[in-house]
């Protein structure tokens, strides 16, 4: 007879438990890759028992966007994984709640926010990346390309395939860097001769690599994350670091102005800006925003970092809207078709 009460009590044993587990519930805006989502999180609930973090997960462009949407009611209590540029953008708007984590000191200062206390701090380096399907390429009678002017070559026509720069962050670093680097001028000059050859532009960073390894397109121009995992994973890539110099950008995070949770989310940037933090970054990228925890990746040349383009992000941010509408005006008619909702 006494069995139903005992029941209850348990249930609500449990129930007060689980309560306590997700006591805060940090709802966190993401353009990290699907697969690092999982340990990421595991880590830092592990450290923070008491917070539950929620992800919103979309390509760059898209978070970007749609933070800039809620400006006025924010959804999100904070972003772990976004690219500086864009969160240089929110900041100009006011959306950003300056905060130095404990582990600041340790940050690079080419990789944090300048501003004391910042609004953004780092995580890691991602950086522009050809993919190359070494079988197709063989079978197309194609040969390998070792520049950013070399895409031109008439011989790649319809064979290359890249991110849109207004979804993806990959796309736009790929096109920043580019006029930067061959100033703007014979930048765009150098898009229009490389239009010729793309086949699609589409809306995540990845996706090249991953069309390139599965032999869709001979070439995709991507970042070194998803080129080394697929290579470790039998693809059959070259990983191309054309000789001009790699486009780069810095994953980082950051709090939301006016979240109902601000205490959870300044742990949460502490976390990121941890050793224990860094500790998983590494596995996924070879330049770090702590120096001297990265581990070498026998995929990429030791001087990778040496190979990143001096960038200009307070540029590329405040030049963000004008490039993306003249690439949208030259080149939009390749872009990859987004299902409806």
């Amino acid at each position: 007879m006494f069995k139903p009460l005992a029941l209850a009590a348990a249930v609500l044993t449990a129930f007060s438990v689980q309560a306590y587990a997700a006591d805060t519930q940090l709802t966190v805006y993401t353009a990290l890759e699907a697969e690092q989502l999982k340990s990421y999180k595991q880590a830092f609930e592990k450290a923070n028992p008491d917070i539950e973090i929620k992800w919103v997960r979309d390509s760059t462009g898209i978070i970007t966007a749609k933070l800039l949407a809620e400006k006025d009611r924010p959804q999100a209590d904070a972003v772990w994984g976004l690219a500086a540029s864009s969160l240089a953008i929110l900041d100009q708007q006011g959306m950003l709640q300056s905060y130095a984590p404990k582990d600041l000191g340790k940050i690079g200062a080419n990789y944090r926010d300048a501003a004391n206390p910042p609004a953004w701090v780092g995580m890691d380096v991602w950086a522009a990346t050809i993919c190359f399907n070494t079988i197709e390429a063989e079978k197309q009678g194609l040969s390998k390309p070792v520049s950013w002017q070399d895409l031109t070559k008439p011989e790649y026509k319809g064979k290359i395939v890249m991110p849109n720069p207004a979804s993806s962050g990959t796309g736009f670093l790929d096109v920043s860097a580019w006029l930067q680097t061959f100033g703007e001028k014979q930048g765009w000059a150098y898009m229009d001769g490389l239009h010729q050859n793309i086949g699609q532009y589409v809306h995540s960073g990845s996706k090249p690599c991953k069309l390139a390894a599965a032999g869709e397109f001979p070439i995709g121009i991507s970042f070194e994350y998803p080129a080394v995992q697929l290579k470790r994973q039998g693809a059959p890539l070259d990983i191309v670091l054309p000789k001009e110099g790699l486009g780069w950008e810095i994953e980082a995070t950051a709090v939301i102005k006016g979240s109902q949770h601000e205490d959870a989310a300044k742990r949460l940037a502490d976390f990121s800006a941890s050793p224990a933090a860094m500790e998983l970054y590494k596995e996924n990228f070879a330049v770090l925003a702590q120096p001297g925890i990265a581990k070498p990746q026998t995929e990429l040349p030791a001087d990778y970092e040496q190979r990143l383009i001096k960038n200009d992000f307070a540029w590329a941010s405040q030049n963000r809207d004008s490039i993306l509408a003249e690439w949208r005006k030259r080149y939009d008619g390749k872009s990859e078709k987004v299902a409806q909702q």
